[in-house]
């Protein structure tokens, strides 16, 4: 049987300079996400510049370069989209050279079913093992439903791709390959450890006494839940459990500290289900054929009816800004991208119809701009900026000053409870902004 899968490989092995040669002027292409960038695919396509014109590129949290993206400013021949910025992909966007594609993770898969075209895919993967399949690895969260809806499937084999078990959709078999490129990849770097800072050590200090023993934790990207999970590694807290649409160091950390064991999960009992993976590479290996991890497609990691199946589920991320209505700026400054919508709503929703479930956002009460000055996260109104999560669905939030539900409020509670988490300097100033929108009692105390 391997013999049988050895010819039909050598059959579709080309180089990938003949792979891109498939891609048409109008084209819609796609390289799903994180390390699925397909490398050497990216910089052949980026040579065929010239005589290319209209050519869509999709990808999301993708760490640069971009060559496609690099190479023509003026757009006339390519244009990148993404679904989530990463940092890089945050400056192409400050640049003009990349477009935002506002999205529910939950959605991912459905998007592609029924709406969006894909002429040609091209996704890194791991080796092909002895039964004909090719591993999607840490991006095993949105590939397969993109590659089930192309036209063309490339697969650019990564050497350095760990092999990470699967829920379903892990894996693409090679009767599913149209083209195999090979190639020599340099080590997958990892991100640039997060160091939290004081103030997000003080907000995970107010979130450690909500988490209880059995907890299934929900972790966004960042310092803050770093710090989270720094604080776990070193409480008492035991038989932690993993959900999350993307898994990162802090769950490394609770893990070697022995606070990581899924035992008490509902659904996937023992496995710690995640949906991409981004950190270092240390990570990596700790992913790499681990029996007690299982990567799902987003559909299934981000559905908020599975979510809620999970006791204890506790969801944390973080936003740039509130207003006292509660209404939560998380993927942009004013009209400036800077991440995207992702999983947030999903596991708002969610974590909220958990038994015992938990959802909150987070951020630090103030900020410093270029010139030094100090400015309030909790904002009297929105005028504009884009709204990730609307007030209807938002839970706890919480600050360096304390924590406050949000949960069936009226507008004058909320106002009470988001002023009282506020920087103390800028309290005042907040009250008199809610009393001009008579969401501010009477009765209330200055």
């Amino acid at each position: 049987m391997l013999q049988k899968f050895l010819t039909q490989y050598r059959s579709k092995l080309v180089t990938p300079e003949e792979a891109v040669g498939v891609v048409k002027s109008g084209d819609w292409i796609d390289y799903t996400s994180c390390l699925g960038k397909p490398v050497l695919l990216d910089r052949a396509l980026a040579a065929r510049r010239d005589e290319l014109y209209d050519v869509k590129i999709r990808g999301n949290l993708i760490s640069g370069p971009i060559a496609v993206a690099e190479c023509d400013e003026s757009q006339e021949h390519f244009t990148y989209h993404s679904w989530h910025c990463s940092s890089y992909e945050r400056k192409l966007c400050d640049r003009g050279l990349c477009y935002y594609i506002p999205m529910v993770f939950h959605n991912n898969a459905a998007y592609y079913e029924f709406f969006l075209k894909v002429n040609v895919v091209m996704v890194s993967v791991s080796p092909m093992d002895k039964h004909g399949y090719f591993n999607f690895s840490v991006n095993t969260g949105v590939a397969a439903p993109i590659t089930r809806m192309a036209d063309v499937v490339i697969v650019e084999v990564n050497e350095h791709l760990p092999k990470v078990h699967g829920g379903y959709d892990e894996c693409i078999h090679i009767s599913d390959v149209d083209y195999i490129v090979e190639g020599e990849h340099e080590p997958f770097a990892g991100t640039k450890p997060v160091i939290p800072t004081e103030t997000d050590r003080r907000i995970a200090q107010k979130i450690l006494p909500y988490i209880v023993d059995g907890a299934t934790l929900q972790l966004g990207i960042g310092s803050m839940p770093n710090a989270l999970g720094e604080l776990i590694a070193e409480s008492d807290i035991r038989d932690l459990g993993m959900h999350t649409e993307l898994c990162s160091d802090a769950y490394l950390s609770m893990y070697r500290a022995g606070k990581l064991t899924n035992r008490k999960k509902k659904i996937d009992r023992g496995k710690g289900v995640f949906g991409c993976a981004v950190g270092s590479p240390e990570l990596y290996e700790w992913v790499d054929d681990n029996h007690g991890i299982a990567a799902y497609p987003l559909e299934y990691v981000n559905r908020p009816g599975i979510i809620a199946q999970i006791d204890n589920m506790v969801s944390i991320n973080s936003c740039v800004s509130v207003d006292l209505y509660g209404q939560v700026a998380a993927e942009s400054s004013g009209s400036r991208q800077i991440s995207g919508t992702g999983g947030q709503l999903d596991f708002l929703i969610g974590a909220s119809a958990s038994r015992g479930g938990k959802a909150f956002i987070c951020m630090s009460s103030v900020y410093k701009d270029k010139k030094g000055e100090y400015h309030s996260r909790i904002r009297p109104q929105f005028d504009g900026d884009i709204i990730t999560s609307p007030r209807s669905q938002v839970y706890f939030l919480a600050t360096e000053y304390g924590v406050i539900n949000l949960e069936g409020r009226s507008t004058w509670e909320r106002a009470e409870g988001l002023i009282a988490i506020a920087h103390p300097d800028f309290r005042d100033a907040l009250i008199r902004e809610a009393e001009k929108r008579k969401i501010w009692r009477r009765s209330n105390k200055h």
